[in-house]
């Protein structure tokens, strides 16, 4: 069980160990679109949720993933 952590802090941290919150942001986002994607397989679409909703969710997991993937490429400017 201390793999999974380890593993998991590993995965949302930066080069330093500081824990990211755009890697935190986009995963949490990517687990509620695959969340709603499962529950939608097997349920009515009267119970889904607006396409809306869902396209906002979508582009703030993006935006989250690409920042991350933007610091990295271009790193960051020391003062």
């Amino acid at each position: 069980m201390n793999k999974v952590f380890s593993f998991f802090k590993s995965m949302l941290s930066e080069a330093e160990g500081v824990i990211s919150s755009k890697r935190v942001i986009g995963f949490l986002g990517f687990l509620c679109l695959a969340v709603t994607m499962i529950m939608n397989s097997f349920t009515d679409i009267n119970i889904a949720p607006s396409s809306d909703l869902v396209e906002a969710v979508e582009f703030i997991t993006i935006g989250a993933l690409f920042g991350t993937s933007l610091d990295k490429i271009m790193g960051k400017k020391s003062n």
